[in-house]
């Protein structure tokens, strides 16, 4: 099997190993880890699609990480795709209203942010085996939500790491902050900051970038790693469920042999898109990539324009998985449409940080093409959800309520009689209040647990466990800090 390396999107050719990339998460130059070359699949897909959810995705992850011997990667996906998931499929399609939704929401909690966090810890303790890493490992990741509880819950406890995650105090779900403040696990420290998702984000990045603050946990026995999207560790086991999903719509004779379909991805920060695009350059049948926006919509501005501008009011929505305008995983597809090119995407990046926007060249507009951009107000969203339960009794959270109906935009806009498979984030459980408000206004004097169980109810489905967890679990994190601060809140934890 041909090797494939890694090298900085803002580097100066200089390349790593996967397991090096995944150990070190963040380039030291600042910039993301992307593969030299996408790797083709190059086994055919009538075969992928007698393979269970283990079989494709060590078919797709072993193109990417070569380094890792079939035992290694085997026994990494085995660990991370276990009863820790409510189904036996992992990732199971259900078809509604002529869409089919890709659920990715049957792990430990609740988010398609397991899909990949349920395999990072063992690809982060592997890759330290393998490089001879003495130092633990401290885990920083912002989240807008999803990834703070699913990262919590695969590092919590894992030896020779600790993890720290940032989220903004008023920018996640009451359901998603119950699930990271009561998170157990000694190694585990959850701090809200004053501030938005984008101010956590760039906090994680400046400590990153801040090689006086490196050396001195270095000195303390510690080394920095990420487990935001950043981290290619995230992204390439993303890729593996866009080719499972087609593999399984021929499966079930959706798909015939030569047919594409096109994907619709609600879309924050740009990794779960980028892993479609990933998985169509491998050769998965995928036509259009579909990006699909809230109110925040700078990626919606972007492919229509070829202007990534972060300078607009950030909106706070019932979506707020999505609430991001600065989209870190952008840099890898600038990267690509820009021939490979780390100086202009160094003077992207520059520009992005300095001005608060850039502008792409026509021709890498031109290599965008197979994305197309749609967004849903706040409306259209509650809408979307309040419309498929009463014609099909299907319960949609709000993010994926957002590509349900970018997508029936998208399907009269252009007609082209493609399928369409929308990618399903996160368990309406997830989102009650919003969801429940959607379908009827009454729903807001009921508590949230009363909603939950309301839920249950109405839509047939039982209680997942990662909300009943929850019910009466005791708060174990409590720190708030200043989104300037955020560097003292991890000397802290640690004690340095």
């Amino acid at each position: 099997m041909m090797e494939i390396l890694y090298k900085s999107t803002r580097g100066n050719g200089e390349t790593v190993t996967a397991s090096q990339a995944i150990l070190q998460g963040l380039a030291a130059d600042g910039g993301l880890y992307v593969p030299t070359e996408i790797p083709a699949l190059d086994i055919p897909m009538d075969r992928l699609a007698g393979m269970d959810y283990r079989g494709v995705a060590y078919e797709v992850m072993s193109r990417f990480f070569t380094d890792f011997t079939e035992d290694e990667l085997r026994k990494c996906i085995d660990s991370a795709y276990d009863a820790k998931f409510d189904t036996e499929e992992i990732a199971p399609i259900r078809e509604a209203d002529g869409m089919y939704f890709l659920e990715l929401f049957h792990g430990a909690t609740i988010a398609f942010k397991d899909m990949a966090l349920s395999i990072l810890p063992h690809l982060m303790t592997t890759a330290a085996r393998k490089n001879h890493e003495t130092k633990d490992i401290v885990i920083l990741t912002a989240t807008s939500g999803d990834t703070g509880k699913a990262a919590l819950a695969g590092f919590a406890d894992v030896p020779g790491t600790k993890i720290i995650v940032f989220y903004p105090k008023d920018g996640v779900s009451p359901i998603q902050e119950k699930q990271m403040v009561t998170q157990k696990g000694e190694n585990t420290h959850v701090v809200a900051i004053k501030g938005n998702f984008d101010d956590a984000q760039t906090g994680v990045k400046n400590i990153f970038n801040d090689a006086v603050f490196a050396d001195r946990l270095a000195k303390a026995g510690y080394r920095l790693s990420s487990a935001n999207s950043i981290n290619i560790g995230r992204l390439i086991p993303q890729v593996a469920y866009y080719v499972y999903g087609c593999a399984q719509l021929l499966k079930k004779g959706r798909l015939v042999h030569g047919e594409t379909l096109d994907v619709t991805v609600p879309t924050g920060n740009f990794g779960n898109i980028l892993a479609a695009y990933y998985a169509k350059q491998m050769g998965a049948p995928i036509g259009r990539l579909i990006c699909a926006s809230n109110e925040n919509k700078v990626l919606y501005d972007f492919f229509a324009t070829g202007i990534y501008d972060r300078n607009r009011d950030f909106i706070l929505t019932s979506s707020p998985s999505m609430d991001i305008l600065i989209s870190s995983n952008l840099e890898r597809l600038i990267y690509r449409i820009a021939g490979d090119s780390e100086e202009k995407t160094r003077e992207l990046m520059k520009e992005l940080s300095t001005e608060g926007s850039y502008t792409v060249t026509d021709e890498m507009r031109k290599k965008i093409s197979d994305f197309y951009g749609g967004y849903a107000t706040e409306e259209e969203t509650a809408g979307t959800i309040r419309a498929l339960y009463e014609k099909t009794g299907y319960v949609l959270d709000t993010h994926t309520a957002v590509a349900a109906c970018v997508c029936q935009k998208y399907r009269k806009e252009n007609g082209n009689g493609r399928k369409n498979m929308v990618v399903s984030t996160a368990s309406p459980f997830k989102f009650t209040r919003s969801v429940m408000t959607a379908l009827n206004p009454d729903h807001e004097k009921l508590t949230d647990f009363e909603m939950i169980d309301e839920l249950s109810r109405i839509a047939g489905v039982r209680v997942p466990r990662a909300i009943e967890d929850i019910r009466t679990a005791p708060v174990r994190h409590t720190t708030v800090a200043e989104a300037d601060k955020m560097a003292e809140a991890v000397e802290a934890f640690l004690g340095i």
